[in-house]
């Protein structure tokens, strides 16, 4: 059912997808956005039930990444699935659009200009390119919400999976989950036979750490934020999966925090914790944390990751904040 949170049946709905997507693709090839997340792997994977080895999956490391994720999905998502996956490294290529961009709203459609760009060229390896008609993508009710497309519906955020591609551009969209929440996503994913660790997966946006650095991104402010968000979910690995439904880790790079350390002044960064509990994306509230759990985040994070000398608390419900910063 169109926006519902979950399928008539779990069953019905992907025998459903899998004969529509055979109808849509027909004999054609088709590469899959693969982001490491839970909407773009469940998306591969139900396209590959309906047509095999027609879908390779292109995965992009656009540097945006977070700790170990690139290794995660090489290992994980090819061992569930047994798809083809193929990697392209393109970090100093994204980077390099983004040099001094801290509009978050130009953040995310150079991020979603770019993706397209580098899958045109994955498709023109893989294959030439009028034979790589389709690309599949993980689009999700929220998003499509969110992003203001349909009558009456005002743009909050602009998601790069949305609102169709860039004149010019041939491919032909696949989005088997368009019309679903993220409880019916996971539904989907563990009928399909995706493990826990890619279906129980937090949410994490499409344009990465791209929208959690607020202010311009670069190759430091990545690396600090990465080692921040890694600690973050380590914890929550440790135990608080089950009580946390996202938990972005954002950091302020445009402010500098007063601080002091071994008796000498700092001027680092401030980090915000934001953990969130939600069933479908369009509402959602923090998660009340033990306060021994809060200030071992923050004794970890101001310890192990030097450049950062204060850490917060987000304690905004959605609405009237968004669970992203950007």
């Amino acid at each position: 059912m169109a926006g519902a949170s979950k399928p008539c049946t779990t069953a019905s709905f992907v025998a459903d997808q899998v004969e529509q997507i055979r109808e849509q693709v027909g004999s054609g090839l088709a590469i899959c956005g693969l982001s490491g997340g839970v909407d773009s792997a469940v998306s591969a994977a139900l396209v590959q039930r309906a047509i095999g080895d027609q879908l390779t999956c292109v995965f992009v490391d656009h540097g945006l990444l977070r700790k170990g994720e690139r290794e995660q999905v090489e290992q994980d998502f090819v061992a569930a699935t047994g798809a083809k996956l193929v990697v392209v490294d393109a970090v100093e290529h994204f980077l390099g659009f983004l040099a001094g961009v801290s509009d978050p709203e130009e953040k995310r459609k150079i991020i979603g200009r770019e993706f397209i760009n580098v899958f045109t060229n994955a498709a023109s390896a893989i294959s030439s390119e009028s034979e790589v008609r389709f690309l599949v993508q993980g689009t999700i009710y929220p998003d499509v919400v969110e992003s203001g497309v349909g009558d009456g519906l005002s743009n909050v955020k602009s998601h790069h999976n949305v609102g169709g591609l860039p004149p010019g551009v041939k491919f032909e969209l696949v989005e088997p989950l368009r019309m679903l929440y993220k409880t019916g996503v996971r539904q989907v994913g563990s009928y399909l036979g995706l493990p826990d660790q890619i279906v129980q997966r937090h949410p994490f946006p499409g344009p990465g750490l791209g929208i959690r650095v607020v202010g311009a991104v670069d190759a430091e402010r990545l690396r600090i934020l990465r080692e921040a968000d890694a600690i973050v979910r380590e914890e929550i690995a440790a135990g608080l999966g089950a009580d946390v439904w996202q938990f972005p880790v954002v950091l302020l790079a445009d402010v500098r925090s007063v601080g002091v350390s071994d008796d000498a002044r700092t001027y680092g960064y401030p980090v915000v914790l934001r953990p969130v509990m939600s069933t479908d994306a369009m509402t959602a509230d923090w998660v009340k944390l033990p306060y021994d759990v809060i200030e071992r985040l923050s004794r970890r994070i101001t310890s192990e990751v030097p450049e950062v000398n204060r850490v917060v608390l987000d304690v905004t419900p959605k609405p009237p904040g968004t669970i992203e910063w950007e």
